[in-house]
């Protein structure tokens, strides 16, 4: 039996690894391109443009750091399974719409209407972290969360030539067929042994996923250093296009390099998840996470000082590395934290904190690009890092870690 159990969780690990494989490779076949994208749809000016850039991440992230502990409470008792199948099939809908958007303010209620039915990352994290042994959790969530880089490496490099040579449409709709795509392998390989839960006492005028959450206090502790890591970490995500324009110094080729460029660091954030998810298992994830705040703060403003592809290609690369390599860590944190039987909510709260960084991240470093410019945003990003390192000595100091958490 055990043998059997010991299977399943295996072949589980490998069919959603594969679906969120070409969940991210489809979502990054279109999204690293917005800010390109929103100038097609004329937005000429460049504060104007900034402004948008910053409202379509935020507004996607917003709205998935409300709607993610719900669907998280929905997976605790229904199943994990079927929140895959929900954002899977869901986005492969709304994404081909965002080719037909009229006007910038469509496409940015678009991203609305695409972060309420997104969360397939929590999902697939809630699943293999339920089924998967607690001795190898540390190993198939690292694993895991590198297929969020190797889909990405994969759909940046390909998005970007697709959108040079074939064109936003073409782009948008080429996601919605990956998403599809990713739906039917979970529909068809992913094997789920859920058994509901029987209703929770709760208290008069409280709701489940909150009540649920009530005796792991702790637990908030590393909700918000999630929340603080995804802020650092999405600094500049909104404006990195800009970036590489800027250095590439036109903007003629611009996707076709951030596509390259995004790649090549996705490569490096595909290393970084087992790498640093075997760390965090032998030595501690505390201890792990202020070494990559660290490294991920120095290569942040490498970036910020690059003047040339090849300066701003290794910051890039090494900033995903270690900055990437921060999730995983934090994952298994708190995965090793908590109770399996409130692993959806945990996971819903977990997402809900990095897409409330985002959505912080997005503002703040719109409004940094406004008064100082694209490199500003940089070396702001990396003073958000080093403030990280003694948050998360905080942290370990309040919440039991040992080397096993």
């Amino acid at each position: 039996m055990k043998d059997f159990e010991m299977e399943r969780w295996k072949k589980n690990l490998i069919a959603v690894w594969i679906s969120q494989f070409l969940v991210f490779a489809g979502l990054t076949f279109s999204m690293p391109f917005i800010p390109f994208y929103i100038k097609s749809l004329g937005v000429e000016s460049a504060s104007e443009r900034n402004f948008w850039i910053a409202m379509f991440a935020a507004a996607g992230y917003s709205t998935v750091a409300i709607f993610s502990p719900i669907w998280g409470s929905i997976a605790d008792r229904f199943g994990r399974k079927i929140m895959l199948l929900r954002a899977n099939f869901c986005n492969a809908l709304v994404l081909p719409a965002m080719a037909f958007a009229p006007n910038v303010l469509v496409l940015v209620l678009l991203r609305v209407l695409m972060g309420i039915f997104t969360g397939s990352t929590s999902a697939s994290q809630s699943l293999i972290s339920s089924e998967t042994p607690l001795a190898r959790r540390g190993f198939a969530i690292g694993l895991l969360s590198s297929a969020m880089y190797s889909g990405t490496m994969v759909g940046c490099f390909l998005g970007g030539i697709t959108v040079d040579i074939f064109g936003f449409a073409f782009s948008f709709i080429t996601c919605g067929i990956i998403y599809l795509i990713a739906g039917l392998i979970v529909l068809f390989w992913v094997k789920e042994d859920f058994k509901r839960p029987e209703p929770a006492k709760t208290q008069p005028g409280k709701k489940h996923w909150l009540s649920g959450l009530a005796p792991l206090k702790l637990a908030w502790i590393i909700l918000f250093l999630i929340m603080i890591m995804d802020l650092a970490r999405q600094f500049d995500a909104p404006f990195f296009p800009l970036m590489v324009e800027k250095v590439l110094g036109r903007e003629e080729g611009s996707a076709t390099w951030t596509g390259i460029i995004s790649s090549i660091a996705a490569g490096m954030g595909l290393i970084a998840g087992p790498v640093l998810g075997m760390a965090a298992d032998r030595i501690g994830a505390p201890k792990t996470a202020i070494g990559c705040s660290f490294l991920a703060g120095i290569f942040m403003l490498m970036q910020g000082l690059s003047n040339g592809m090849v300066g701003l290609i290794t910051g890039r690369s090494l900033m995903v590395f270690f900055g990437g390599g921060l999730d995983p860590v934090f994952q298994i944190w708190l995965a090793k934290s908590t109770p399996d039987k409130i692993r959806g909510v945990i996971f819903g709260w977990a997402l809900s904190a990095k897409c409330a960084g985002t959505v912080i991240a997005a503002f703040l470093s719109g409004v940094v690009a406004t008064i100082g410019g694209i490199r500003l945003i940089y070396v702001v990003g990396c003073v958000t890092f080093m403030l990280l390192i003694p948050l998360i000595q905080y942290g370990a100091s309040k919440v039991s870690c040992g080397k096993n958490a």
